[in-house]
Order: structure tokens, then sequence, then C-alpha cells
């Protein structure tokens, strides 16, 4: 089955529209510094809205254990999405908090999986964005011939820069890992508002074509 998250979602009545278009996943971002942060107290309506059969992804950079798991139960997330410096002590730790918990790494030629052996046993998925200065959302690519590195069993999301016109080529992607499609600022009328055209036909045709 082919997946697709949608992230930096901040208006509940487009966030809908990005669900009801047939995302899986469904972002939304608390880190203040991001032109898509949902705000210190976000309207609840920007969760409620969202279709039970669409798992909600709550993205944090370094942020307080305490605090994640606050917001986890306060908006009823499915899964947190961790984009900074990390540990996998820390990941562990919320897992054993009962959340689920994908590990975001920017990728670039020099990048070593190795490094991600520390996550075995910490993490239920991996994010393969591209690394820049930033944390996500540059709307660039990396070398995706580099996930043939890649060799562990824990199954990644694959973001960075994916536009409209790349549904083909993401779907032939044939690496056993491979779990889900990550959409973001390339999708976009303005930052943390989606272009749902866009969005619907990306989907329909990563999914169905």
């Amino acid at each position: 089955m082919s997946r697709v998250k949608v992230c930096g979602l901040t208006n509940a009545g487009n966030a809908k529209m990005v669900a009801e278009a047939g995302a899986d996943f469904a972002g939304f971002i608390f880190y203040p510094l991001s032109k898509r942060f949902v705000g210190e107290s976000p309207d609840a309506d920007l969760f409620m809205n969202i279709p039970a059969h669409v798992k909600k992804v709550g993205v944090f950079v370094n942020e307080k254990k305490e605090k994640i798991i606050e917001i986890v139960r306060k908006y009823q997330l499915h899964l947190v999405q961790l984009h900074g410096t990390e540990t996998a002590d820390f990941c562990g730790d919320l897992r054993l908090n009962g959340i689920l918990v994908m590990k975001a790494f920017g990728i670039g030629e020099e990048f070593n999986f190795d490094r991600l052996m520390d996550y075995k046993g910490t993490c239920d998925f991996f994010l393969f964005d591209t690394q820049t200065t930033l944390y996500g959302g540059s709307g660039l690519k990396f070398r995706w011939e580099k996930l043939e590195e890649y060799k562990l069993n824990i199954p990644f999301f694959l973001g960075g820069g994916i536009g409209p016109l790349d549904a083909q080529k993401v779907r032939r992607i044939n690496h056993p890992g491979f779990f889900a499609a990550d959409i973001n600022s390339r999708f976009e009328t303005a930052p943390g508002l989606k272009d749902i055209n866009s969005v619907k036909s990306f989907i329909h045709h990563f999914k169905h074509i």
C-alpha cells in the first residue's frame, strides 16, 4: 500500500480537506521557529476535524519530553516526529510512555546510515529528509539512490522536496523499508496552507496510477 503524509498543516478547514483528499497521515508542527508552527495554543478544531483513519503526527524539535507527552495527550496525536538532535534514549523514553516515535535525519552525500544503529528498538519509523541548516521544510531533494545504503528493518518515510509532479518517480523507489511519502512545502499556496488540487492529484497518481 502506498501511503502519504501531508505535513505542516495550520488551518482546520484546509487540514480537513487534505484528509478528505486521501492523506494517511496529517502533520502538525509544534516548533515555534517554523513558518508552519501551529501556535502556542492551537484551536482544537485543527486536530478534531481529522477523520479517525488519518493518523495525526506532531512534529517537535529538541522539545522537552514532558511537553511532548502533554501535547500528545491533549490533541490525541498518534505519532511524534522528532526533527532535532534527540538521542536514542530520548526516543526510547517516549516509547515507554506508549508513544509511537519517528526520528528524522537529514541525508546528504556523506551521511552514514550506521549512525542509526543506536536507534534500533527506540524508534518505530525513521524520516529521511534533505540535509540543510534548517529543520525540514527546505523544498530540496537529496539523491534518492542514497537510500540503497539503508539496511535496517525499521520502516521509513521519505521527505525532502517531493513536488506535485513527482508521484511516479516516488512510486519507482524499490526499497523494502519505504513506508510513506512525506509532502509539505511544494504543495502550498502559503506556509501552512496546502493547494488541495495539487495534493489530491499527487495522492491519486501515487496510489492508483
